[in-house]
């Protein structure tokens, strides 16, 4: 176990995220209106804080720190101080491990409770209450990630427009009942990367595969049952986002070693070699924290006022233009460093899109965007969109 410093060094507010550079890792994450912002850093099993720093810099709104020392596979999260006013947008509650919005890695799965809320479930001021519970043993946690790879000369095949011809995959409905892959690889990355499929995609002239949400969800997320059994079902399409940037660690063969993004990258690059590009169909305008009265797990615990869109009459409320609940304000800065960050891969722009350096991580060639994200509340209300 690292011995670690009294203090953070001031480190850089970009990128966002946590970034390591082979001596320590610098963490990054925005936050308009938090008091403090700090670093928790648990042991391998990730069920213990074993460290908890400030970070010490906040530079226009990003809040930053470096951690000499900090190597890949860390596991961390963060706690947001600041006002807990719901009726003018606030809904800091320190008492909730946050996730890293620009997490690549994440570990763990969110086993939902009272505890997840930042509010007391079922008290008579509703969300009006605040609940001094810790949530960390039931949330996801964020996982220090090595960003090096060997492309070697990979790069998007580029296909005209004009000649594209899109296949559309659920990452695990395609493999799970291939009895000649191993268990551990059916309805994984690694079994989309396989010959059989890429050879079956050339022999159908696919020169692109569209992926549905690959990026990390809540698979209990599911209000249904079977009506044979009742047992409660789990949620198989995965448009309710927790992490945008991290490949789903569920759908790797490799997960338990951490290694889903390595999997994802080795996957996009023998798609490539077969001259076949990589799109990834994305969900920017709702999250699995679903409405006002939802869980607090990440965004609405940094910035709920930013990256939600709120009633101007009442901002305790948000505002619903989707039909799934809420929608994301886009128009503000915070939301486009995620969403609008430079897509360019091989000739193509991705219009809605993660930040730049996540792309040159994994070198897919473009987005899909389920639903319009509107820019502000008057587009909304007006219906002009992107």
């Amino acid at each position: 176990m690292p011995t670690w410093p009294d203090r953070l060094l001031p480190g850089v507010p970009y990128p966002l995220g946590a970034t390591w550079d082979g001596l320590g890792t610098n963490f990054a994450v925005f936050s308009a209106h938090a008091a403090k912002i700090e670093l928790c850093l648990f042991d391998p099993s990730g069920r213990r804080e074993i460290a908890r720093f400030d970070l010490p810099e906040c530079t226009d709104e990003v809040w930053h720190g470096y951690l000499p020392n900090a190597r890949t596979g860390l596991i961390y999260g963060y706690r947001a101080h600041g006002p807990y006013e719901p009726q003018r947008g606030h809904r800091f509650n320190h008492h909730k491990l946050l996730l890293d919005p620009y997490a690549r890695r994440v570990t763990g799965e969110l086993r939902m409770s009272d505890a997840l809320f930042g509010y007391r479930v079922n008290s008579p001021r509703a969300d009006l209450s605040f609940d001094r519970r810790d949530s960390a043993p039931g949330v996801m946690k964020a996982v220090v990630a090595d960003d090096n790879f060997n492309w070697a000369d990979d790069r998007p095949p580029a296909v005209p427009w004009a000649d594209t011809v899109i296949y559309e995959v659920h990452v695990r409905g395609l493999s799970m009942l291939r009895q000649e892959l191993r268990p551990n690889e059916r309805g994984t990355f690694a079994a989309l990367g396989e010959p059989w499929f890429i050879d079956h995609l050339r022999r159908l002239g696919v020169t692109a595969v569209e992926l549905l949400p690959v990026h990390e969800f809540d698979e209990d997320d599911c209000p249904f049952t079977n009506p044979l059994t009742g047992e409660k079902l789990r949620n198989f399409w995965g448009y309710n986002s927790i992490a945008f940037a991290a490949p789903k660690a569920a759908y790797a063969a490799s997960a338990k070693d951490y290694g889903q993004l390595h999997e994802f990258r080795e996957m996009v690059r023998a798609f490539h070699a077969a001259g076949i590009e990589v799109i990834l169909d994305v969900v920017f305008n709702h999250t699995g924290e679903a409405g006002a009265g939802g869980p607090t797990i990440s965004l609405r615990g940094f910035a709920n006022e930013a990256y939600y869109m709120l009633s101007p009459g009442d901002p305790r409320v948000l505002l619903d233009f989707s039909g799934m609940t809420y929608i994301s304000s886009a128009g503000l800065s915070s939301i486009l460093r995620i969403v609008r960050g430079t897509a360019v891969r091989g000739g193509r722009t991705g219009v809605f899109a993660v930040p730049a350096h996540i792309l040159e991580v994994i070198e897919i060639s473009g987005f899909r965007a389920m639903i319009d994200i509107y820019q502000d509340r008057e587009s909304a209300l007006s219906g002009s969109s992107f």
